[in-house]
């Protein structure tokens, strides 16, 4: 129920310490929910702040056709690890003495810290995220936040890190690989999806299968809030599409077997359209330019089609651009 496992030891270890009564009200101040039938009490201020899980959505109301019969209990509860005893220990304790059902896992995010320094105000370090996204781009930021640290960990954030990053996972890699591609595509095949291709050997059905199988180990990998393993396995994909594009050499192939170009020119196409359809998650919106330099149709790029679809042989494509410009380095 509690991730990760780290954040679940902490919890166990306090419940073994020995639970005692918890009450649900206040007299100490008189700010907040009066008791009703005795305004000398107050809500706990986290019994009140809790049950609004439950009353965004409804509750009391329990017609089946509600918001609460549908959404509750929770799947997933995402909590800041300052706050994980709230809702691993009382919050529980709170359902269960109504017979309410249990979210069904809560997780516990880390923080942040800059440049070694815990982030606060006092040492004019806070990070402004749209400030980030000003400066670097929406999904560059998304990237680096998502896969720099262990989700559930802390982390640490440097604008060099950040930098380094995106230039070599982003820009160097997946960038150079769609612009290498989808360049000799427009030069050498006319601007036009190869058609005819030769039988494939066993590399174009290696990376092939690679790609389509791809989509099961990010799917483990979401499944148990494993961001960042998601992001890792998407890196070492891309890796392993460069590698299969210098071994193969379209370049040389141009001149001595144009047929076979057309072959590999058409598998890295495919390849990078299976990448860019689970890359969505983590950079959306650039995710979405590389799927329209390749043409493929915004009704077939949900998860379901890196099977049940293909790059359309024969398709116009337009003259490529550069989907992530490298971020300049301050001397």
């Amino acid at each position: 129920m509690i991730a990760p496992r780290g954040r679940m030891n902490e919890v166990v270890g306090f419940v073994k310490g020995g639970l005692k009564d918890l009450s649900v009200s206040r007299t100490s101040f008189k700010w907040g929910v009066p008791v009703p039938d005795d305004e000398d009490h107050i809500m706990y201020v986290w019994m009140d702040a809790l049950a609004n899980y439950m009353s965004a959505l409804g509750y009391p109301n329990e017609d089946s056709d509600g918001n609460f019969v549908k959404f509750w209990p929770a799947s997933l509860h995402v909590v800041g690890k300052d706050i994980l005893r709230f809702h691993a220990v009382y919050w529980p304790a709170i359902l269960m003495a109504a017979d309410l059902p249990l979210p069904r896992r809560v997780f516990a995010h880390g923080w942040w810290t800059k440049d070694g320094e815990k982030i606060s105000k006092s040492l004019g370090n806070v990070i402004d995220p749209l400030d980030l996204a000003e400066k670097y781009g929406v999904d560059q930021t998304r990237f680096f936040l998502m896969s720099e640290v262990n989700f559930g960990s802390d982390g640490d954030f440097s604008h060099e890190k950040m930098v380094r990053k995106v230039n070599t996972n982003l820009a160097n890699e997946l960038g150079n690989l769609c612009q290498r591609t989808l360049t000799m595509v427009y030069k050498y095949c006319d601007m036009t999806v190869p058609i005819q291709l030769q039988p494939l050997n066993e590399e174009d059905k290696a990376i092939l299968y690679k790609a389509k199988a791809l989509r099961i180990t990010c799917g483990e990998a979401i499944s148990t809030q494993a961001i960042h393993n998601y992001v890792a396995a998407m890196v070492s994909m891309i890796w392993d599409v460069n590698k299969y594009f210098d071994e193969m050499q379209p370049w040389v192939l141009r001149k001595t077997d144009p047929q076979r170009m057309e072959t590999v020119l058409y598998i890295l196409m495919e390849v990078l359209r299976c990448c860019a359809i689970l890359y969505q998650p983590i950079i959306p919106s650039s995710a979405n330019r590389i799927l329209d330099l390749l043409g493929v149709p915004k009704e077939e790029r949900m998860f379901d089609h890196i099977n049940e679809a293909s790059i359309r042989k024969g398709a116009k494509i337009v003259k490529p651009h550069a989907v992530f410009p490298r971020i300049a380095t301050e001397s």
